[in-house]
């Protein structure tokens, strides 16, 4: 199916996400077969020009590439259950929520069943699917990625391939997905911050867009710092980070007008004053993956 840029597609599950990759698929010209549990999820995409199955069977028969977006992998394979037969010669690619350990034991029983495999996840929300600039990453056999990567770059322009091992794409959505919830935790407490003196919200999110820019500018020396293992020229020191949270957390409760509740930081001043007590304060804040690489060790 190399360079066949309008290859039969099915998609399995049709979430909001899984309604998206449809579309983005029959938006570029890619006959589109599509399944759920609740059929009426189907009627806008029939609409659209979608051919709708009401048995799953059917509707892995009908093309050569099934991609699938549901909860977990073990929804995927009790969906997939009836169908099983049908795999056989197919590509199965799972866009859905999981660990790599998720990821690896879905590659051994599509291969049970006799099905090419690759893993994926969207990052990114369903508004976004198909948008040149959306990312979306795969893991899985290279020739495989490669014979249907041009129907694949039909859901998202940034579409990378992070190597033959299955569980890759998985790998790399874990450590992503750890990012999101700290991130956004940090924008919270600012926020109530602002409010509780009065201010709205949204005064301080282009400021906090504009920050988070900057932060992301530095990730590439991080990185290298990790990588390279030299921690001992620091932009941002540890004890630079230490001193400014203990000195947040324990102004906090004392802003005049807002009493803000930083109780979840807890976890990150423990990691901070480990690293300082293990002789880490002069080293940049990049040194703190080797205590996250030895969870739970004490100084």
């Amino acid at each position: 199916m190399a360079g066949e840029k309008h290859a039969p597609v099915t998609v399995i599950g049709l979430g909001a996400m899984g309604a998206a990759l449809a579309e983005a698929f029959i938006r570029t010209g890619h006959p589109t077969t599509v399944w759920n549990r609740s059929p009426a999820k189907a009627a806008r995409l029939m609409e659209k020009g979608a051919v709708h199955e009401a048995a799953v069977e059917a509707a892995v028969r009908a093309s050569p590439l099934i991609v699938t977006c549901l909860t977990t992998y073990d929804v995927t394979r009790r969906c997939l259950g009836p169908a099983v037969e049908a795999l056989a010669g197919r590509t199965l690619v799972t866009l859905n929520s999981g660990t790599p350990q998720g990821a690896r034991e879905m590659a051994g029983w599509a291969a049970e069943h006799g099905a090419a495999f690759l893993d994926g996840a969207v990052m990114s929300v369903p508004e976004a699917v198909g948008a040149p600039d959306t990312l979306l990453l795969y893991g899985g056999d290279d020739a495989t990625f490669g014979d249907h990567a041009a129907a694949l770059r039909a859901l998202g322009g940034d579409t990378v391939h992070l190597g033959a091992e299955p569980d890759s794409a998985a790998l790399y959505d874990s450590a992503l997905g750890g990012i999101l919830l700290p991130t956004l935790l940090g924008f919270l407490q600012g926020v109530a911050l602002i409010t509780a003196r009065g201010r709205p919200a949204s005064s301080l999110a282009p400021y906090a867009a504009a920050w988070l820019e900057k932060i992301g500018a530095i990730l590439p020396a991080l990185a290298e710092e990790v990588d390279t293992g030299e921690y001992g020229d620091p932009a941002s020191s540890v004890g630079i980070f230490h001193d400014g949270i203990e000195s947040l957390v324990r102004d906090s409760a004392s802003e005049e007008g807002a009493s803000i509740d930083v109780a979840w930081l807890a976890p990150v001043q423990d990691l901070l004053r480990r690293a300082i007590a293990d002789g880490h304060r002069d080293q940049s804040i990049s040194v703190l993956v080797e205590l996250l690489r030895r969870p739970g060790r004490t100084a």
